[in-house]
């Protein structure tokens, strides 16, 4: 780690440059910031090096200035040759337009002070460039080369450019942080391996750019392998103004219209005070409904031009995204509301404020998030967190404080993706004939594939090469095994140019009723978490889920019936195991005070000067601990004690609710062993629904089980294979299956020029996977079932929590069976319901559910209302 109070001064950084290359800088910015004086010395001398800080802070001028300076000094030497010096690759198309602008502007302002005789030549090659302008950079290579993941592939392995990327300096990964917890990650670091293996002529220094991000050192090596890598950490450089608003003081008994009321009254109040606001929220329905409803307020009030609010989402076109980021960049907007595509680092200009509407679930997301405010490393990054309940309060209380504390939940990188795999295999036969052990050794030095063993990569080249006899369901060999190695087989090369990359493509899935009636369209990674007697809602009717077929959905109406799987849920985005666990361990710490006694005031002020917050919104989240407290009779669940709570509904439904904080992918995964568990022990189907608080199994009818002893019988070793078993049949792997044969190559989307539909490509799919399952080992079936289990779930956290309850290190405790639920399962059950800011059926339930607890406990002799409306403001 290189210290951010760096040895170095500025003069004597200014020193390393060129003198026209240090008056430049000098003139247009004054001094280097921390990461500036701590990277530059190290790129200069040639070092990998890993630079992590908050958006402003210079990181990309951090880069290249070193970079420029080198380059320029060979163009006033007339020493620049036709070839590629330096790569900068980011995961954005947007942002490589940027980036062009960036060094661009620079160097057009740095030749204005010196004649030279070269011009540096910067050009972008994504899958946007014109095949002209590919052409001409065969004859003119620009000397700085932007581009994406995919499209440095496909640099890589094409016969003529490739030559041109043979002395490659310097490879800038940008926005690192997107990149490491993805495939598209895993893609780009095997590929960086093959780059400098088998085609440059010395290894070029690896550059990392990332936001804020933890833990770093494993970062390091998804940049660098096995090689030396520099760390410069300067996440926590930028000051933070960092607040968490309740918009009313009871979250509970304040009616739907009024909370919506004050929200948006909220809103209107921060963004009234400062110049431009980002508002995020966290799904693209909520950010389209939010910039819909701000400016109609905005409207009727005459605060100012409606056309200043703007959306910002995936779902939108390019068109119109690159039109808001334009505007924002010129100062022309006044409010923008986004899901989750305004977060990387795209120059969208001065932000003044951010604002989130409800819990980002991680640190680094909030850290993310706030830091777009306040772009320069001087300024300080406003933000400002809208709750809108009493869970949504606790949950942001912890993640600003965490923040504060610069606790950073760990990134997720996947290992050894065998889809990836099959692209680095063919990319690298197409490079030059390879020796397969040769090959292994160096996929192996990328670390995501660092475990990979020889079984894994052998069943791959098995695959490739069609030893599975798969001929008969048009899945040809692609590589066969010549003298010297792997070879391509003709065709090949215009398949690997056409279909390779790792981002799969969604498509709408048509809705149909059993005698096929046409009812919508649902998105594809809604229908995925479906399963069979799921109800849902679309066009403001209720449906029942039956199957699906191809990429078509068989359902029946449903007219109603409460829907099991709220619209948004698919997008929502989980919670992370790290801030889960404070929020449980806080919960038993406030239930702790409870036990001793402590006074309710003091209690109070402890949660209010401990999370931040206002003394309402302490209040709040006190009542709702006491409310636990005595409704569970002291068995307040936290870190170290699971409670399950048995709850039998109006409709005489058994639910086990299991409160259990431990991040939304592990309890995904855990939910669904034990449903397993119950489900084979009481020869029934068990309903499970999971949200980041905990998850309920319901039954549909109330049995006597001993729930904790069938827990404690659940073998955690053998928990991988259960669940293996378990999701094999379901929407998500025949989903996903598609996506890891459309990158294994077993599914073309472009063939022989002609674009295949997804509707064909899904159908082709699921007769593949029936065959598929038949095959021992097959390597495409076992990477769907990883990426599910590792990637989408959490298997691994799951299991720990498994070995965890049986060794007696977290407790299980058992309430019920009642007739009213707990106060912390009022959230779980009312999953169904829909989005707070927009519908009020959960808010209503929330109030019912709560009065009856207040209700409940009158009864037994306890008036919780007497222990806090004393309480002063």
């Amino acid at each position: 780690m290189i210290s951010l109070a760096s040895p170095h001064n500025d003069s004597e950084i200014l020193e390393l440059m060129r003198p026209y290359v240090a008056k430049w800088f000098k003139e247009k910015y004054g001094s280097f910031t921390p990461p500036q004086k701590a990277s530059i010395p190290v790129i200069k001398a040639g070092e990998n090096v890993l630079i992590s800080s908050p958006t402003g802070s210079g990181k990309t001028m951090a880069a290249f200035i070193g970079i420029l300076d080198s380059l320029l000094e060979l163009a006033e030497k007339g020493s620049l040759e036709n070839k590629v010096y330096a790569i900068y690759i980011s995961p954005l198309r947007a942002l490589n337009n940027d980036m062009y602008k960036n060094i661009f502007i620079p160097l057009q302002e740095i030749r204005s002070m010196i004649n030279l005789e070269q011009e540096i030549r910067i050009a972008v090659r994504t899958s946007d460039t014109s095949s002209y302008e590919k052409q001409k950079m065969l004859k003119k290579p620009p000397h700085i080369l932007i581009t994406t993941p995919e499209s440095f592939m496909i640099s890589m392995v094409s016969p003529k450019f490739s030559q041109m990327l043979k002395d490659v300096r310097w490879i800038i990964i940008d926005e690192i942080h997107e990149l490491a917890g993805s495939k598209r990650g895993s893609f780009l670091s095997g590929a960086l391996e093959l780059f400098e293996k088998f085609l440059a002529t010395s290894p070029p220094v690896r550059i990392g750019l990332s936001a804020t991000i933890s833990p770093l050192d494993e970062v390091a090596k998804f940049l660098a392998g096995d090689r030396d890598c520099k760390l410069v950490d300067a996440r926590f450089l930028k000051n933070m103004d960092l607040k968490v608003i309740s918009p009313v003081k009871d979250l509970i008994h304040t009616s739907e219209d009024d909370i919506n009321e004050r929200i948006y009254e909220t809103i209107i109040e921060e963004v009234k005070k400062h110049k431009t606001t980002l508002i995020f929220t966290n799904t693209r329905s909520s950010a389209e409904r939010v910039s819909y409803k701000l400016r109609k307020i905005v409207e009727n009030e005459k605060l100012f031009d409606a056309d200043l609010v703007g959306a910002h989402h995936s779902s939108l076109s390019r068109d119109v995204r690159l039109d808001i980021e334009n505007k924002m960049k010129n100062g022309m907007l006044k409010v923008v509301v986004s899901s989750t595509s305004l977060e990387l680092g795209i120059d969208i200009g001065y932000i003044d404020l951010v604002l989130l509407l409800s819990s980002p679930k991680s640190v680094s997301r909030l850290l993310q998030r706030i830091g777009r405010a306040g772009h320069h490393i001087r300024q300080v990054s406003k933000g400002r967190v809208i709750v809108v309940d009493r869970d949504d309060l606790l949950e942001c209380a912890i993640l600003t404080k965490l923040a504060r504390e610069k606790k950073i939940d760990n990134v997720h990188i996947p290992q050894k993706p065998l889809d990836v795999l099959t692209q680095l295999i063919l990319a690298a036969s197409l490079m030059k004939e390879i020796d397969p052990n040769e090959l292994y050794l160096t996929i192996k030095r990328a670390y995501p594939f660092s475990s990979l063993t020889i079984e894994e990569f052998n069943s791959v080249l098995d695959y490739l090469t069609g030893k599975f006899g798969l001929d008969s369901r048009s899945v040809y060999p692609k590589l066969r095994i010549g003298e010297n190695g792997i070879k391509p087989r003709k065709g090949t090369r215009m398949i690997f140019y056409m279909n390779s990359g790792t981002i799969p493509e969604e498509s709408l899935i048509p809705v149909f009723s059993e005698d096929n009636k046409y009812f919508g369209n649902l998105e594809e990674e809604f229908v995925e978490i479906l399963s069979p007697g799921d109800i849902f809602v679309l066009g403001g009717k209720t449906y029942q889920f039956l199957s699906s077929k191809g990429n078509k959905v068989i359902v029946r109406p449903a007219d109603g019936k409460r829907p099991t799987v709220p619209s948004w849920f698919s997008e929502m985005l989980p919670l992370a195991i790290e801030p889960a666990i404070e929020i449980s361990s806080f919960r038993g710490r406030i239930a702790s005070m409870i036990r001793d006694n402590v006074p309710a005031e003091q209690t109070i002020n402890y949660i209010k000067d401990f999370l931040d917050i206002s003394k309402s919104a302490a209040r709040s989240i006190y009542e709702y601990i006491l409310e636990e407290y005595y409704f569970t009779e002291g068995r307040v669940p936290d870190d170290k004690r699971l409670l399950i709570e048995i709850y039998d509904d109006e409709e005489e439904r058994r639910n086990f609710v299991f409160h259990a904080l431990y991040g939304r992918r592990a309890l995904d995964a855990l939910s669904r062993i034990i449903a397993w568990k119950v489900g084979s022990d009481l020869d029934t189907d068990v309903k499970t629904s999971i949200t980041d608080n905990g998850f309920a199994l319901t039954l549909r009818r109330a049995v006597d089980y001993d729930i904790i002893k069938a827990l404690k019988e659940i073998d955690p070793t053998k928990s991988y294979e259960t669940l293996r078993e378990v999701i094999l049949n379901t929407e998500m792997v025949k989903r996903r299956f598609r996506h890891t044969a459309e990158r294994s190559f077993m599914l073309l989307k472009k063939y022989k020029g002609r674009e295949t539909s997804v509707d064909r490509r899904q159908i082709n799919s699921e007769v593949l996977l029936s065959v598929v399952k038949d095959i021992q080992k097959f390597p495409v079936l076992e990477e769907t079932i990883r990426e599910v289990l590792e990637d989408y779930m959490d298997i691994r956290s799951a299991q720990q929590i498994l070995t965890r309850i049986v060794q007696g290190e977290i407790k299980v405790d058992l309430i019920g069976p009642n007739k009213i639920p707990s106060p912390f399962a009022h959230q779980i059950l009312a999953k169904e319901y829909s989005d707070i800011i927009l519908v009020s059926d959960k808010r209503n339930y929330l109030r019912k559910m709560h009065d009856k607890v207040l209700q409940f406990l009158k009864e037994k002799g306890i008036n919780i209302e007497l222990n806090y409306t004393s309480i002063n403001e």
